[in-house]
């Protein structure tokens, strides 16, 4: 009986690899960065224990002979991922034998190009995401010449995250697996307002520790790696920092900016407004740009967005046509055309074109805001909706409080991202 099944559960996978297999045609990988800078990539994680900072770091590097980097390192993300999407576990079985071997294109552990102070880019991710997943923003950041520190948050809306119990379990590699926290019924605003100010917190306590860093007193990395972090010091630009995020990341983006004046501007793309406090809208005096997709934005989420909209505030949004909101995310790369359009991972606009859009327009905002000296004010016409593929502004009717949720994400529901 036994056999029986295996045979049946083995003939059933390698059926279902076979539609993978065919789904993946038209596959596009994760892009290079178009700045002129190499790039490099690496882990750091300070303090073993869930309290300590957990990131994704990409940098200029030199040009040196290294491998790229793994896209998705652990088998467990893909459980994590096939828990959050409502999945079966084999689910993450498969999405690890079709992933799990796949690259990005930065050089892993490859030393930083030094001589030269990098302004800074803090970045949260998504609901159900975690750091590794949206490289193609990272790395073209780092190509221009930004170090950028992707997070994975601890508060639970990461699909799986680890730590170590304790110093030994750290030196052996004994990872302990935190996976999403599921919601209980009345719970869904305070939990979602308490994991936003966490994710805050987080972000400022990485920026404690990059800037510490900086300032040549670095702390050990736990996860020992080949990349020496004291040859950080003094690459960081103090004056030049800045906090982007996606979706519950968009979030986050506002809720750090009204906490730490450290961060001088902030890109919200696609921004989930639900966890953030009324009270948290008149206290971001830094500039903010919304970079937002046609297809997840909904009334009541603009209407929150309209609300950090006040007198002597520099504040931007544009709408990227024919873009669904995993457009920001990796997974619009990484999958071919079928499995992209069935999940929503890809909209109608070719996911190259929506993720240079987003990234030129981001440039632009941060050369403006942080003072740069680079070329990116090319772009600044982008700040302002000026191109077909962009909408000034935004696609959503606002003046029907009542209208229908516009949101075809097909994987999230406008309020559980």
């Amino acid at each position: 009986m036994h056999e029986l099944l295996y045979l049946v559960s083995s003939a059933w996978v390698k059926k279902l690899q076979a539609l993978m297999a065919a789904a993946m045609f038209g596959q596009t990988k994760i892009p290079r960065g178009n700045g002129s800078y190499s790039v490099g990539c690496t882990d750091l994680m300070f303090d073993y224990t869930n309290k300590g900072t957990f990131l994704r770091l990409y940098y200029p590097s030199q040009d040196h002979d290294h491998c790229d980097t793994l896209w998705i390192p652990n088998k467990e993300y893909f459980f994590g991922l096939s828990r959050f999407l409502g999945t079966h576990w084999l689910m993450g079985k498969i999405l690890s034998l079709f992933f799990g071997s796949m690259t990005t294109p930065a050089a892993w552990n490859s030393p930083l190009r030094t001589g030269e102070k990098y302004p800074l880019v803090i970045f949260s991710h998504g609901l159900g995401a975690f750091r590794t997943i949206y490289s193609a923003i990272g790395i073209d950041l780092a190509s221009h010449g930004f170090i950028v520190a992707a997070i994975e948050h601890r508060d639970g809306s990461a699909s799986a995250t680890y730590y170590f119990k304790d110093q030994s379990a750290a030196e052996i590699g004994n990872q302990t697996w935190l996976y999403l926290r599921t919601l209980k019924r009345g719970e869904e605003f305070p939990l979602r307002n308490e994991q936003v100010l966490q994710r805050a917190k987080e972000c400022s306590q990485a920026l404690d520790l990059i800037l510490d860093i900086d300032r040549g007193r670095p702390e050990k990395n736990v996860l020992d790696l080949e990349f020496d972090v004291e040859q950080m010091k003094d690459s960081i630009d103090r004056d030049k920092i800045a906090v982007i995020g996606h979706s519950f990341g968009g979030a986050t983006v506002i809720q750090s900016l009204s906490e730490d004046q450290r961060f001088r501007c902030g890109v919200a793309l696609d921004a989930w407004m639900f966890p953030v406090g009324d009270e948290v809208y008149s206290r971001i005096p830094q500039p903010l740009f919304f970079i937002n997709s046609e297809r997840f934005q909904y009334p009541s989420n603009i209407i929150k967005m309209k609300k950090c909209y006040l007198p002597d505030r520099e504040r931007k949004m544009i709408t990227i046509r024919g873009s669904v909101h995993q457009n920001f995310v990796d997974f619009t790369f990484a999958t071919g055309k079928i499995i992209g359009y069935i999940f929503t991972l890809k909209g109608e606009i070719d996911s190259n074109v929506a993720m240079s859009l987003s990234n030129k327009a981001s440039l632009a905002f941060l050369q403006k805001h942080l003072g740069l000296q680079k070329d990116f004010d090319q772009w600044d016409s982008l700040i302002e909706g000026e191109d077909d593929n962009l909408i000034p502004g935004t696609n959503i009717d606002t003046t029907n409080h009542h209208a229908t949720l516009q949101n075809s994400t097909g994987i999230e529901k406008p309020n559980s991202d």
